[in-house]
């Protein structure tokens, strides 16, 4: 009797555990590439945004939205997004102080979702001001 008691008991936690990994965010981007094209050097800040859905089942937390330099700064949806709802992460590139010409950005975006990690990207050129 025991065996079986101990057996019900663990097929019981199991079943609970599978149960409780099924249930999870997923995390989807409109677009992952924001190009800003050409732009002068008198007016160096640029915005955009990153719009995003819940795909999945389970709320949806950005943990974390971290940019490759100090001359862009994204700020991102802190409350959780429950399924089927969309949040955003904004992005703002500041160029002043920067050398003219094409530039690359990376913003790195850690959820709780079911793809931890995706990596955005923006882009563009500061013309010189003449």
């Amino acid at each position: 009797m025991k065996k079986f008691l101990m057996m019900f008991v663990m097929l019981f936690a199991s079943l609970t555990f599978v149960t409780a990994q099924t249930k999870q965010a997923s995390i989807r981007f409109d677009k992952l590439t924001y190009n800003f094209g050409t732009f002068s050097e008198k007016n160096p800040v640029q915005k955009c945004s990153f719009t995003f859905t819940n795909n999945g089942t389970a709320p949806l937390v950005v943990n974390q939205a971290v940019a490759s330099c100090g001359c862009t700064v994204p700020s991102y949806t802190k409350t959780p997004i429950m399924p089927g709802e969309k949040g955003e992460i904004k992005v703002t590139y500041n160029g002043k102080g920067a050398f003219p010409g094409h530039f690359k950005k990376t913003i790195t975006v850690r959820t709780n979702g079911e793809t931890e990690l995706t990596r955005l990207y923006i882009e563009g050129v500061m013309e010189e001001a003449k």
